[in-house]
């Protein structure tokens, strides 16, 4: 029964990462500058999961690795005195789609809520299990 819970635990912390992840991306979605404050723009996220447990137990979900979206950059007109424009006035913007990322963002939240209401059922069957044995 507790394995039950590790398993509905694990796919909890994997799909928060996963809203973490998805989090970032809407957040830098305009973002054209890297840390150091070089012209690099953000490449989305991406998480990959695997089954198992990182400790190596069959059962449950981890993330695997967090990915760099290597698709091309959007490449926006901004006029041929902009700073960062190209000779033909476009600009490289980051490839970041807003509503991609609320598809994602709800399929993660339905999947964290189904994990949430599996953890209830488990703690429930415990529940009737120990009154049970008492």
């Amino acid at each position: 029964m507790f394995g039950a819970l590790d398993i509905s635990t694990s796919a909890l912390v994997a799909q928060r990462t996963r809203l973490n992840v998805i989090s970032a991306n809407l957040a830098n979605q305009f973002s054209v500058y890297d840390d150091t404050g070089a012209y690099n723009p953000y490449r989305r996220r991406d998480v990959v999961f695997e089954a198992g447990s990182a400790d190596g137990n069959p059962g449950g979900v981890h993330v695997k690795e967090i990915l760099v979206d290597r698709a091309p950059l959007r490449s926006v007109y901004v006029g041929e005195g902009h700073p960062l424009a190209d000779e033909n006035g476009n600009m490289n913007m980051p490839n970041v789609d807003p509503m991609m990322e609320m598809v994602n963002a709800v399929e993660a939240s339905r999947a964290y809520e189904a994990n949430i209401t599996a953890v209830e059922a488990t703690k429930s069957m415990l529940n009737s299990a120990i009154r049970l044995i008492a």
